[in-house]
């Protein structure tokens, strides 16, 4: 038996599935950075207190 040529939509194929997966890669570094940023610039001792006591305009 001979090594078949690669027919051309294979190829294509191919190059369409990695320039995909590099898309969807670039995607969830993007959100992973986003959301690494938000979460490191969260100043915790600015944080509001809740006290217990009602807050103004809040109805039961």
């Amino acid at each position: 038996m001979s090594i078949r040529a690669e027919h051309e939509l294979h190829g294509r194929r191919k190059g369409r599935n990695i320039g995909v997966g590099l898309m969807l890669a670039g995607f969830v570094v993007l959100v992973m950075a986003l959301t690494f940023v938000k979460i490191t610039q969260i100043d915790f001792s600015q944080a509001p207190v809740n006290t217990g006591a009602p807050q103004q305009g809040a109805s039961d």
